[in-house]
């Protein structure tokens, strides 16, 4: 809607500069205006503190429409007081200006409400909560790939990759699950789904190999991060399965050359190391 009043001024303003049109310069009129101004301050200003209070993207809007129709009147006001004073008919100008800025107005409003509903990254401060309360429980080694979405303040859905030993009874593992869901429910008001990965934690192999592909990602780029590792031992080469989570910035170059560098620096280790690299984004939103 605030996009067509401002495309609707914009239309009605070019007019008034192809055809100009005298103003009137009347000083209760200019009254009325500059009362209509205060007020509109007034509403912007509790409709956006109201807002903020209870994460209410409507009111927060509300408030934006208000601040146009300052931003217009003063136009409106600016426009007379010059016409009044030097004849000049600036009207047709200054409307388009404003209706310029109504646009950029409705259209990052627009931005900020589909986002949430589009899918945006998670915010690092409710990733590093969810992460670090699924991990404090008994029995859960690791989590990965949690993805949020927001249906309003009140409605997040979340869900998250839960790693457990691949030896941890099943019946255990489902009770721990079902109490990390209730438990995040009722201390973040989130509705979380847990998918659990079963990763092993004894094989010394594994581990040790593991932590050499590890060292090595980590040499070649520090924000990258490695899961579900697994080894598959074949008669004429090893292959060593994972996946690696990458920053959302990275190009499909830089993505392709990551990956030739991983698997040239496992193989040096031992020639019989081949790389087997599922890629994937992280979610958390990037600094």
């Amino acid at each position: 809607m605030i996009l067509q009043v401002g495309l609707s001024l914009l239309q009605s303003s070019f007019q008034k500069v192809l055809h100009p049109e005298a103003l009137t310069f009347n000083p209760i009129l200019v009254g009325i205006l500059c009362v209509s101004v205060l007020m509109k301050v007034w509403m912007m200003l509790f409709n956006r503190k109201l807002g903020r209070r209870i994460n209410s993207t409507v009111m927060i809007a509300t408030s934006a429409d208000s601040r146009n129709d300052v931003v217009v009147t003063t136009g409106t006001i600016i426009s007379t007081l010059i016409a009044g004073l030097s004849g000049l008919k600036m009207d047709g100008y200054m409307g388009v200006l404003v209706s310029l800025f109504v646009m950029f107005s409705g259209f990052k409003i627009a931005k900020d409400t589909l986002e949430p509903l589009l899918g945006q990254a998670v915010d690092r401060d409710i990733y590093e909560k969810i992460t670090n309360m699924v991990q404090s429980y008994e029995g859960i080694v690791g989590t990965h790939d949690l993805i949020i979405h927001n249906y309003g303040p009140t409605q997040r859905l979340a869900t998250i990759h839960a790693e457990v030993p691949n030896d941890l009874d099943f019946e255990k593992a489902h009770e721990i699950i079902d109490q990390i869901e209730k438990d995040v429910k009722d201390k973040l008001d989130i509705f979380l789904v847990i998918h659990t990965d079963p990763i092993e934690i004894n094989d010394v192999i594994v581990l040790e190999k593991k932590e050499l592909v590890l060292n090595i990602i980590k040499r070649l780029e520090g924000k990258a991060s490695i899961h579900d590792f697994r080894i598959i031992n074949g008669e004429r080469q090893i292959n060593l399965i994972f996946d690696l989570v990458i920053p959302y910035s990275y190009s499909k170059y830089q993505k392709q050359n990551l990956i030739t560098s991983i698997t040239e620096e496992v193989a040096k280790l031992n020639t019989r190391h081949q790389c087997i690299i599922n890629m994937e984004n992280s979610f958390i939103a990037e600094e």
